[in-house]
């Protein structure tokens, strides 16, 4: 297998392609005959946002990305016009829209199509994945 390609469901591929180059800066690759949106670097991961009719998104996080400085990414997008979730539950809470774990710290935000996205950076320590 080679590069990988994450598939988003969008009510409107315009929409989401100025959100995702715009707000979050990444390069456009083209449109596919299907009206996809194709977002990512060359040879690298790719972004397929793939109109849908049916309005159905997902109710957990779809995509995060990796970031160095978490705070100074989330002040950055901030000031591009994105909008982090916060949230003060029991087993999840923000502090300046950034949660902290042991392993890494996260923060959460909606792109135009209510799809549910996240930066994440990673604190060192080994994560941990049960299969």
């Amino acid at each position: 297998m080679n590069t990988a390609t994450t598939i988003l469901p969008v009510d409107d591929a315009a929409r989401a392609r100025s959100f995702y180059t715009e707000k979050l800066g990444l390069p456009h690759r083209g449109k596919t005959d299907d009206g996809s949106e194709l977002l990512g670097a060359d040879g690298g991961p790719m972004l397929q946002l793939m109109p849908v009719s049916d309005g159905r998104h997902s109710e957990h996080t779809a995509l995060s990305f990796e970031v160095t400085d978490i705070e100074d990414t989330v002040r950055d997008l901030e000031a591009r016009g994105v909008m982090f979730q916060d949230y003060d539950l029991p087993t999840l809470k923000t502090e300046n829209h950034v949660c902290t774990t042991e392993s890494e710290k996260s923060a959460w935000f909606m792109d135009t199509e209510h799809n549910i996205l996240c930066v994440h950076q990673n604190l060192g320590g080994q994560l941990e994945y049960q299969v």
